[in-house]
């Protein structure tokens, strides 16, 4: 890394529409989940790929389908994904996926299972995958602006230490990177509870506060209100987070809120699984506030570096996004030593600032850019969780 002041640079892969990935995955992307075990054989024939099965993808309809699509052409499109073999059951949708992912210039391929079979499937998707896992493999990694990284966060398995250390470290991250060009994103709208009037004001303008405002509402009065049982005890917050001294949904969502730096505001609300339109800065996306879930939508909206504080010691990964781990909590970084990336528990002690471990985040996104995996690569934590909205037909 460079430096910042506008001239920080990564090694990365330069796309055909220009976006830049920091991981160059060959992907077999399942449409429906009948159709994961036919993904997972050619993964299973073609190393350097990678099956991505899911739960979902039948059906569907309305809003709830939309964002399947979404999620899926998102995830193909991902600048991390060099190339991408898409298997479904049934030809249309199937070509409705690699329709979405070909709009970026990549290679992609579909294949259908009806009136095929799952043997001659598999067969012909293999040989495909082999062709792009040669082409992949050649591509080599470039100098590029680190202003052209989209970054995205959000925090699990939070405690009192969350918000004292690991939440700040990103948001002094982001008050460097965001003037620096970067795109952001955070989430987490249910985890926002208790903090919406800050939240809402750290909009760009008031029309903006206002549409958050307004999203905010739904998913309280929609999901959250019309659903619960009593209260959210043990799901907002966790038993995890009540463990590490977090009482109320309220103490969680301000130390949420420390993600977003003291200097930053938002430009504009993204739809689960929407990429941003408005240019660089940041974006708050409506998600669940379920790690996998949050991630995996965030990716499929093009984010390719995720940033990641826990507490308690959360140990999420993503397929396609490496996932840094922050964690300021001195027993965590002793006891899950394997899934911490960045160490910022001198915070508690004292001997390190928040700008301090700001640097020492961005030095790591730099390195986890280059090619650094991180731990959940590691330890192979490949969780992938779509979003569903209500029970299919």
């Amino acid at each position: 890394m460079a430096g910042l002041n506008g001239n920080a640079t990564i090694m990365a892969y330069r796309r055909e529409n220009g976006r830049v990935g920091v991981r160059n995955h060959v992907i077999i992307l399942p449409v429906d989940d009948i159709s994961n075990a036919a993904c997972e054989s050619v993964a299973n024939n073609i190393k350097g790929t990678m099956a991505l099965p899911h739960a979902y993808g039948r059906l569907q309809f309305g809003e709830d389908l939309d964002l399947h699509f979404r999620t899926m052409i998102g995830t193909g499109a991902n600048p991390n994904v060099a190339a991408c073999i898409v298997i479904g059951i049934e030809p249309g949708w199937t070509q409705r996926i690699v329709d979405g992912i070909a709009k970026t210039g990549k290679p992609v391929m579909g294949f259908s299972i009806e009136q095929n079979g799952d043997i001659a499937t598999i067969a012909a998707a293999s040989r495909q995958a082999k062709d792009y896992v040669h082409w992949a493999s050649e591509l080599q990694r470039e100098e590029c602006p680190m202003s052209d990284l989209w970054i995205s966060t959000k925090c699990g398995e939070s405690d009192t230490t969350t918000g004292l250390g690991s939440c700040p470290t990103v948001g002094n991250m982001y008050d460097k990177l965001i003037p620096e060009g970067i795109y952001g994103c955070f989430g987490e709208t249910s985890e926002i509870t208790g903090a919406e009037h800050i939240c809402k004001a750290r909009a760009i303008d008031e029309e903006t506060g206002e549409r958050w405002y307004a999203m905010w509402k739904a998913y309280l009065d929609d999901v959250i209100e019309a659903n619960k049982v009593d209260d959210l005890s043990e799901s907002q917050p966790t038993k995890g987070n009540i463990e590490g001294g977090l009482t109320t949904i309220e103490e969680k969502a301000l130390g949420n809120l420390e993600k977003i730096g003291r200097e930053c505001r938002y430009i504009d609300i993204l739809d689960p699984a929407v990429a941003p339109e408005k240019g660089p800065g940041l974006y708050f996306m409506d998600t669940s506030s379920a790690a996998a879930e949050c991630v995996t939508l965030m990716a499929a909206a093009g984010y390719v570096v995720h940033t990641f504080p826990t507490g308690q010691g959360n140990i999420i990964g993503n397929p396609i996004v490496p996932v840094i781990k922050i964690s300021a909590n001195p027993r965590t970084v002793r006891t899950m030593s394997e899934h911490i990336d960045v160490d910022v528990s001198g915070i508690l002690r004292r001997d390190m600032t928040i700008d301090q471990a700001g640097d020492a985040l961005i030095e790591m996104v730099a390195r986890t850019a280059n090619g650094r995996m991180t731990a959940a690569e590691a330890l192979g934590h490949r969780e992938f969780v779509m979003t569903k909205l209500y029970r299919s037909a």
